[in-house]
Protein backbone atom coordinates (compact mmCIF):
# COMPACT_ATOMS: atom_id res chain seq x y z
CA UNK A 1 0.00 0.00 0.00
CA UNK A 2 1.76 3.13 -1.17
CA UNK A 3 1.67 6.57 0.41
CA UNK A 4 2.17 9.64 -1.75
CA UNK A 5 3.13 12.96 -0.15
CA UNK A 6 2.44 16.29 -1.86
CA UNK A 7 3.26 19.60 -0.20
CA UNK A 8 0.63 22.07 -1.41
CA UNK A 9 2.70 24.95 -0.02
CA UNK A 10 4.64 25.84 3.11
CA UNK A 11 5.59 29.07 4.83
CA UNK A 12 4.36 31.85 7.07
CA UNK A 13 1.45 32.60 4.71
CA UNK A 14 0.04 29.08 4.71
CA UNK A 15 0.79 25.38 5.07
CA UNK A 16 -0.91 22.26 3.74
CA UNK A 17 0.20 18.75 2.80
CA UNK A 18 -1.75 16.07 0.93
CA UNK A 19 -1.35 12.40 1.87
CA UNK A 20 -2.74 9.90 -0.64
CA UNK A 21 -3.00 6.12 -0.46
CA UNK A 22 -4.87 3.69 -2.66
CA UNK A 23 -8.18 4.45 -0.96
CA UNK A 24 -7.65 7.48 1.29
CA UNK A 25 -6.78 11.17 0.98
CA UNK A 26 -5.93 13.31 4.00
CA UNK A 27 -4.87 16.93 4.38
CA UNK A 28 -2.34 17.73 7.11
CA UNK A 29 -3.02 21.40 7.98
CA UNK A 30 -5.32 23.60 5.93
CA UNK A 31 -3.66 27.00 6.16
CA UNK A 32 -4.70 28.61 2.88
CA UNK A 33 -8.05 30.11 1.90
CA UNK A 34 -10.66 27.63 0.72
CA UNK A 35 -10.26 28.88 -2.86
CA UNK A 36 -6.49 28.47 -2.66
CA UNK A 37 -6.80 24.98 -1.19
CA UNK A 38 -9.07 23.87 -4.00
CA UNK A 39 -6.82 25.43 -6.64
CA UNK A 40 -3.72 23.77 -5.21
CA UNK A 41 -5.43 20.39 -5.00
CA UNK A 42 -6.58 20.78 -8.60
CA UNK A 43 -3.00 21.49 -9.70
CA UNK A 44 -2.03 18.24 -7.99
CA UNK A 45 -4.74 16.44 -9.97
CA UNK A 46 -7.04 15.93 -6.96
CA UNK A 47 -10.70 16.86 -6.58
CA UNK A 48 -11.37 18.55 -3.26
CA UNK A 49 -14.52 16.48 -2.76
CA UNK A 50 -12.34 13.34 -2.66
CA UNK A 51 -10.62 14.41 0.59
CA UNK A 52 -11.58 12.05 3.41
CA UNK A 53 -10.10 13.85 6.41
CA UNK A 54 -8.27 16.97 7.57
CA UNK A 55 -5.99 17.05 10.62
CA UNK A 56 -4.99 20.42 12.08
CA UNK A 57 -1.72 20.57 14.03
CA UNK A 58 -2.62 23.76 15.93
CA UNK A 59 -4.90 26.79 15.71
CA UNK A 60 -2.56 29.39 14.19
CA UNK A 61 -4.10 30.69 10.98
CA UNK A 62 -1.29 29.60 8.66
CA UNK A 63 -2.16 26.01 9.60
CA UNK A 64 -5.93 26.19 10.15
CA UNK A 65 -7.36 29.04 8.05
CA UNK A 66 -9.98 27.16 6.01
CA UNK A 67 -10.07 23.84 7.87
CA UNK A 68 -13.63 24.16 9.20
CA UNK A 69 -15.08 25.44 5.91
CA UNK A 70 -13.23 22.82 3.89
CA UNK A 71 -14.39 20.04 6.21
CA UNK A 72 -18.00 21.10 5.80
CA UNK A 73 -17.90 21.71 2.04
CA UNK A 74 -15.91 18.57 1.17
CA UNK A 75 -17.67 16.37 3.75
CA UNK A 76 -14.23 15.54 5.17
CA UNK A 77 -13.84 14.55 8.80
CA UNK A 78 -11.95 17.17 10.81
CA UNK A 79 -9.41 16.14 13.47
CA UNK A 80 -7.80 18.43 16.08
CA UNK A 81 -6.90 18.29 19.75
CA UNK A 82 -9.25 19.87 22.27
CA UNK A 83 -7.39 23.16 22.76
CA UNK A 84 -7.09 23.70 19.01
CA UNK A 85 -10.79 22.93 18.62
CA UNK A 86 -11.76 25.46 21.28
CA UNK A 87 -9.35 28.13 19.99
CA UNK A 88 -10.93 27.78 16.55
CA UNK A 89 -14.39 28.24 18.07
CA UNK A 90 -15.55 24.79 17.00
CA UNK A 91 -17.63 22.17 18.77
CA UNK A 92 -16.10 18.85 19.78
CA UNK A 93 -17.94 15.79 18.49
CA UNK A 94 -20.38 17.64 16.22
CA UNK A 95 -17.73 19.52 14.23
CA UNK A 96 -14.40 18.00 15.22
CA UNK A 97 -13.15 14.56 16.17
CA UNK A 98 -10.83 15.52 19.03
CA UNK A 99 -7.74 13.55 20.03
CA UNK A 100 -5.14 13.42 22.77
CA UNK A 101 -1.40 13.50 22.26
CA UNK A 102 0.01 10.12 21.18
CA UNK A 103 -3.48 8.78 20.44
CA UNK A 104 -3.31 6.81 17.18
CA UNK A 105 -6.00 7.87 14.71
CA UNK A 106 -7.25 5.09 12.45
CA UNK A 107 -8.23 6.90 9.26
CA UNK A 108 -8.56 3.79 7.06
CA UNK A 109 -7.08 0.32 6.68
CA UNK A 110 -4.11 1.82 4.81
CA UNK A 111 -3.51 5.01 6.80
CA UNK A 112 -3.20 5.93 10.46
CA UNK A 113 -1.91 9.13 12.07
CA UNK A 114 -0.10 9.67 15.36
CA UNK A 115 -0.13 13.20 16.83
CA UNK A 116 3.04 13.89 18.85
CA UNK A 117 2.99 16.99 21.11
CA UNK A 118 5.70 19.59 20.42
CA UNK A 119 6.40 22.97 22.13
CA UNK A 120 5.08 26.11 20.41
CA UNK A 121 4.09 29.49 21.87
CA UNK A 122 0.40 29.98 22.65
CA UNK A 123 -0.60 26.72 20.98
CA UNK A 124 -1.10 23.03 21.73
CA UNK A 125 0.84 21.95 18.66
CA UNK A 126 1.50 18.44 17.36
CA UNK A 127 3.78 16.82 14.85
CA UNK A 128 2.08 14.13 12.74
CA UNK A 129 3.48 10.67 12.05
CA UNK A 130 1.64 8.91 9.20
CA UNK A 131 1.78 5.13 8.81
CA UNK A 132 0.58 3.15 5.82
CA UNK A 133 -0.61 -0.43 5.73
CA UNK A 134 2.91 -1.68 5.01
CA UNK A 135 4.29 -0.30 8.26
CA UNK A 136 6.24 2.53 6.61
CA UNK A 137 6.14 5.94 8.25
CA UNK A 138 6.33 9.61 7.27
CA UNK A 139 6.74 12.55 9.69
CA UNK A 140 5.50 16.14 9.40
CA UNK A 141 7.08 18.52 11.89
CA UNK A 142 6.70 22.32 11.99
CA UNK A 143 6.36 25.14 14.53
CA UNK A 144 8.52 24.06 17.44
CA UNK A 145 11.48 25.66 19.14
CA UNK A 146 13.24 22.43 20.02
CA UNK A 147 12.68 18.68 19.67
CA UNK A 148 11.41 16.57 22.53
CA UNK A 149 12.68 13.12 23.47
CA UNK A 150 9.29 11.71 22.45
CA UNK A 151 9.48 13.34 19.03
CA UNK A 152 13.00 12.06 18.39
CA UNK A 153 11.87 8.56 19.28
CA UNK A 154 9.09 8.70 16.70
CA UNK A 155 11.25 10.29 13.99
CA UNK A 156 13.72 7.41 14.24
CA UNK A 157 12.88 4.85 11.59
CA UNK A 158 10.70 7.11 9.41
CA UNK A 159 11.19 6.64 5.68
CA UNK A 160 10.21 10.27 5.00
CA UNK A 161 10.60 13.42 7.12
CA UNK A 162 9.14 16.84 6.34
CA UNK A 163 10.58 19.26 8.89
CA UNK A 164 10.82 23.00 9.25
CA UNK A 165 14.09 24.86 8.81
CA UNK A 166 12.60 28.21 9.66
CA UNK A 167 15.48 30.62 10.13
CA UNK A 168 19.18 31.22 9.73
CA UNK A 169 20.43 32.50 13.09
CA UNK A 170 22.70 35.18 11.60
CA UNK A 171 19.89 36.51 9.41
CA UNK A 172 17.48 36.54 12.33
CA UNK A 173 19.93 38.42 14.59
CA UNK A 174 20.77 41.03 11.93
CA UNK A 175 17.25 41.23 10.52
CA UNK A 176 14.46 43.81 10.95
CA UNK A 177 12.43 42.08 13.66
CA UNK A 178 12.24 43.73 17.12
CA UNK A 179 14.23 42.06 19.94
CA UNK A 180 11.20 40.48 21.63
CA UNK A 181 10.17 38.76 18.38
CA UNK A 182 13.68 37.52 17.69
CA UNK A 183 13.74 36.06 21.20
CA UNK A 184 10.38 34.37 20.71
CA UNK A 185 11.32 32.85 17.34
CA UNK A 186 14.61 31.47 18.68
CA UNK A 187 13.11 30.30 21.99
CA UNK A 188 11.82 26.89 23.04
CA UNK A 189 8.31 27.72 21.84
CA UNK A 190 9.40 29.32 18.58
CA UNK A 191 10.79 27.69 15.46
CA UNK A 192 13.70 25.46 14.46
CA UNK A 193 16.81 27.09 13.00
CA UNK A 194 18.72 25.55 10.11
CA UNK A 195 21.32 24.36 12.61
CA UNK A 196 18.76 22.72 14.88
CA UNK A 197 17.10 20.94 11.98
CA UNK A 198 20.44 19.69 10.71
CA UNK A 199 21.30 18.42 14.19
CA UNK A 200 17.98 16.58 14.48
CA UNK A 201 18.39 14.91 11.09
CA UNK A 202 21.99 13.96 11.82
CA UNK A 203 20.93 12.29 15.06
CA UNK A 204 18.09 10.18 13.64
CA UNK A 205 19.55 9.47 10.19
CA UNK A 206 19.29 5.82 9.14
CA UNK A 207 19.71 3.89 5.87
CA UNK A 208 15.98 3.60 5.09
CA UNK A 209 15.36 7.36 5.26
CA UNK A 210 14.80 7.99 1.55
CA UNK A 211 13.40 11.54 1.43
CA UNK A 212 13.58 14.77 3.42
CA UNK A 213 11.63 17.95 2.75
CA UNK A 214 12.66 21.21 4.42
CA UNK A 215 9.64 23.44 4.92
CA UNK A 216 8.25 26.53 6.68
CA UNK A 217 11.32 28.50 5.54
CA UNK A 218 11.13 32.16 6.56
CA UNK A 219 11.13 34.61 3.67
CA UNK A 220 12.82 37.30 5.80
CA UNK A 221 15.15 35.32 8.04
CA UNK A 222 16.27 32.47 5.80
CA UNK A 223 16.81 31.32 2.23
CA UNK A 224 16.39 27.86 0.69
CA UNK A 225 20.07 27.53 -0.20
CA UNK A 226 21.11 28.34 3.38
CA UNK A 227 18.78 25.69 4.85
CA UNK A 228 19.85 23.10 2.30
CA UNK A 229 23.58 23.72 2.70
CA UNK A 230 23.40 23.53 6.52
CA UNK A 231 21.56 20.21 6.42
CA UNK A 232 23.83 18.74 3.74
CA UNK A 233 26.88 19.80 5.72
CA UNK A 234 25.64 17.64 8.59
CA UNK A 235 24.25 14.60 6.75
CA UNK A 236 25.50 14.81 3.16
CA UNK A 237 28.04 11.98 3.26
CA UNK A 238 25.67 9.59 5.06
CA UNK A 239 22.37 10.44 3.35
CA UNK A 240 21.63 8.61 0.10
CA UNK A 241 18.09 9.87 -0.43
CA UNK A 242 16.54 13.02 -1.88
CA UNK A 243 16.56 16.40 -0.10
CA UNK A 244 13.92 18.87 -1.29
CA UNK A 245 12.54 22.29 -0.38
CA UNK A 246 8.83 23.02 0.01
CA UNK A 247 8.17 26.64 -0.89
CA UNK A 248 5.21 28.92 -0.29
CA UNK A 249 3.87 28.61 -3.82
CA UNK A 250 3.12 24.92 -4.34
CA UNK A 251 2.54 22.22 -5.26
CA UNK A 252 5.83 21.52 -7.04
CA UNK A 253 6.45 17.81 -6.49
CA UNK A 254 5.25 14.57 -4.89
CA UNK A 255 7.11 11.80 -3.05
CA UNK A 256 6.15 8.16 -2.91
CA UNK A 257 7.02 6.86 0.55
CA UNK A 258 10.13 4.71 0.49
CA UNK A 259 11.21 5.93 -2.94
CA UNK A 260 13.78 8.65 -3.42
CA UNK A 261 12.62 9.94 -6.79
CA UNK A 262 10.44 13.04 -7.07
CA UNK A 263 7.44 13.36 -9.35
CA UNK A 264 7.42 16.94 -10.60
CA UNK A 265 4.12 18.82 -10.82
CA UNK A 266 4.24 21.21 -13.76
CA UNK A 267 1.81 23.84 -12.61
CA UNK A 268 1.66 27.50 -11.64
CA UNK A 269 -0.84 29.22 -9.37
Amino acid sequence: MGLEITHLGSGSRGNATLLSTGETRVIVDCGFSLKQMEERLSLAGVKAASIDAIIVSHHHSDHSKSAARASKKWDARLYANLETTMRLGLEPISQVRTFEGLERLHISDDLSLLPVPVPHDDADNVAVIASNGDGMRAAFVTDLGEPTIELMKHLAGCEHISIEANYDLNRLISGPYPPYLKKRISGRGGHLSNQQTADILAEILHPKLSSIVLCHISEKNNAPHLAESEVLHQIGERFNGVLSISKQEGPEFSHKLGQGELEQINSTL
